[in-house]
């Protein structure tokens, strides 16, 4: 069945909830990052602050049904020899817009049509004029844009380990996620917690206003802890507040604040879907002592937290970070793509990396 492309602009956001959740219903194993969530926190705190929206993909069949929708942002990427117009996947092109950092990137799909969908999407890029380089970040399937014709190279930017803990393992042990963990790990978190007067417990906000006090104490936790912080912008603080909210009546964001003896320890901003928990951001308090780890704790309460409550999985998301790796039991992987055509200043920069390989 032939699948009939468009790319059109999204003039107001929240009319395209209704369209993006009944194919999102249709889909199979969707990524939180493409569900209306996600997307739609994305879009409206993209337009509040101004930010071009990307524009709207859409496949459909004969019967004008969507059988895969996605957004296109349009821009001009920075290149070694001059900016190149370009598109991104589900991102703007511009880095305030994409400062949520999208990952497990794909096509929205209806189920058992997704490489028919790409396989689409490749013959309606490699027909859309006026780019260059196309952006895919954050994808898991290094080869599924591969039927894009056109393409002179596909430059790997990064790949990313979004390392997880297996809590099916942690049921298994009885409960003792510790027992999973190198002996180095597991004596640093039973160190910290002697310095604790009573074990770590997770509560989750329950209402709106908690929500955004408890937003308000990550964003203050956060200041001023390392370059590029996210939290120290507007923009960003806005949009975490516009999805915790929007997943707070879905029970697809949940956020934690873990405490121990009264006093918080820190707090997690998690995604859930189909038995995966995400977590998104975190913030932790000044560590009590010299053997402190209020990290550390926080991770292996809510991980306890959730393995009693049946969940699979609780991701790290993307990051080589070294706290990630010592309480992780397994890892995905994830990829920042480029698809270039012939555009004479990216071939210039491909001579040049070559010539400085040799």
């Amino acid at each position: 069945m032939s699948l009939a492309a468009s790319l059109t602009p999204i003039d107001d956001p929240a009319a395209l909830e209704p369209r993006w959740r009944a194919l999102e219903a249709r889909a199979r194993g969707t990524s939180f990052f493409l569900g209306w969530t996600w997307m739609g926190s994305w879009l409206a705190a993209c337009r509040a602050a101004s930010i071009p929206l990307p524009a709207l993909f859409a496949l459909r069949d004969e019967g004008g049904r969507d059988v895969a929708l996605a957004l296109i942002g349009r821009g001009r990427a920075r290149r070694s020899f001059g900016a190149v117009p370009a598109l991104w996947l589900n991102e703007t092109g511009v880095a305030e817009g994409d400062r949520p950092y999208v990952e497990y990137n794909d096509l929205l799909c209806a189920a058992g049509r997704e490489a028919e969908a790409r396989r689409a999407f490749g013959a309606a890029m490699a027909a859309e004029k006026g780019w260059s380089a196309l952006h895919l970040s954050g994808v898991e399937d290094e080869a599924a844009f591969d039927a894009v014709p056109g393409i002179r190279r596909k430059r790997v930017e990064d790949r990313s380990p979004a390392y997880f803990a297996d809590l099916a393992a942690v049921r298994a042990a009885g409960g003792d996620y510790l027992s999973l963990l190198s002996s180095n790990t597991r004596g640093q978190i039973r160190r910290s917690l002697k310095e604790e007067a009573a074990p770590p417990v997770p509560e989750q906000a329950g209402d709106g206003e908690t929500v955004v006090l408890w937003l308000d104490e990550m964003a203050r936790l956060n200041a001023g802890r390392h370059a590029d912080n996210a939290w120290e912008a507007a923009f960003f603080r806005g949009f975490a507040r516009r999805i915790a909210l929007a997943g707070l009546e879905d029970g697809s964001v949940e956020l934690l604040r873990i405490g121990a003896g009264g006093e918080a320890l820190g707090y997690l901003l998690n995604f859930l879907r189909g038995g995966r928990v995400m977590n998104y951001q975190s913030a932790f308090t000044a560590p009590r002592g010299p053997k402190s780890k209020p990290g550390l704790m926080c991770h292996a309460a809510a991980i306890v937290h959730h393995a009693e409550r049946g969940q699979a999985l609780y991701s790290f998301l993307a990051g080589g970070d070294r706290y990630k790796q010592s309480l992780a039991t397994g890892a995905e992987q994830l990829h920042w793509l480029v698809l270039e055509r012939f555009d004479p200043r990216l071939e210039l920069e491909a001579l040049a990396r070559r010539l400085l390989k040799k």
